[in-house]
């Protein structure tokens, strides 16, 4: 059985794998929404800045809202916990920590994406090379899970690992979908629009989506693409989908412990919810409002897990 301690470095070891991809997934996001602007630039950055729920923290130092300086901030800035290279050190440091649970290839994996990482964001990016850096920093994040995925034994530590990565890619798919319809649509105006369009499928490309979208869908409708980044189980990105694996990782925790705790009971009822929830229900709740509770019980789950298994 492990000990609270190492299957707390396991889980946040790869929340914070997922939130440096995920964050670098968003400035993507913000990086082509600028570019296609119908106002000003920053109306874009700051909506990217709500999503990673960085605003508050960024503007205590009355920065501007531009692509310097909000990409400098979410991608280098050790000020903020969850830039990339805040959430690649603390990843590393608690893959230090466990590292007689992982096997040689994940730890050299972490430690090589750490390294190409921290020389790539030495210095302040040029917009120019932006894509670029973001691109390497999937790749990096997907090498990681790749040797992570391909060598360890199913076991408990996988499992501690599979809710951590879970836990943080629901949140921010959810909070990826929320920008876009609470923040970043300019007026009503603009809805079913060329513009409107582009900014779906800018959404489905930041979570790799936009192909796979259109096997199954045609136009990019707000209530399809709804449907497919909530409910769709078949989709890796999903809310779905997410809950599935986390259910999945705490029963073979029950069936590895001999006992069942609060969050089992409280991510089965939120898989539930969305097995028996249908996209209209979700638009007449109003979406912002369903995203923003789901937002909040996936927080309360991630601290509930974190006390039922005693990480400390």
């Amino acid at each position: 059985m492990l000990l609270g301690r190492a299957a707390n470095g396991l889980y946040w070891m790869h929340r914070y794998i997922e939130r440096a991809e995920n964050m670098a997934r968003l400035v993507d996001t913000g990086h082509r929404l600028a570019l296609t602007q119908t106002g000003t630039a920053s109306d874009e950055w700051i909506s990217v800045l709500t999503s990673a729920g960085a605003r508050e923290a960024f503007e205590q130092e009355e920065r501007p809202h531009d692509t310097a300086s909000v990409t400098d901030f979410l991608l280098r800035d050790l000020s903020n916990p969850s830039s990339v290279m805040s959430s690649m050190e603390t990843a590393r440091t608690n893959a230090r920590m466990v590292r007689t649970a992982l096997t040689r290839e994940t730890w050299e994996s972490i430690n090589e994406a750490w390294m190409a990482l921290r020389r790539m964001l030495m210095r302040p990016v040029d917009e120019r090379d932006l894509p670029a850096v973001l691109d390497a920093i999937k790749r990096e994040t997907a090498l990681i899970r790749g040797a992570f995925h391909g060598t360890m034994l199913r076991n408990e530590i996988f499992d501690f690992a599979q809710l951590g990565t879970l836990i943080e890619r629901a949140d921010n798919t959810a909070r990826i979908l929320d920008v876009k319809y609470y923040v970043l649509l300019p007026s009503v105006a603009w809805v079913g629009s060329p513009l409107d369009n582009h900014q779906w499928q800018t959404i489905l490309r930041s979570v790799s989506a936009l192909r796979s979208y259109r096997w199954i869908y045609e136009g990019y409708e707000p209530t399809s693409i709804a449907d497919y980044l909530i409910l769709n189980r078949r989709m890796p990105r999903s809310l779905a989908f997410c809950y599935r694996g986390i259910c999945d990782a705490l029963e073979f925790l029950a069936e590895e412990y001999g006992a069942r705790h609060q969050s089992h009971d409280m991510a089965a009822a939120k898989r539930e919810k969305l097995r028996s929830a249908s996209v209209s229900d979700i638009f007449e709740e109003g979406l912002h409002e369903f995203l923003k509770d789901f937002i909040r019980d996936n927080g309360a789950l991630g601290d509930q897990i974190a006390a039922d298994y005693r990480f400390y």
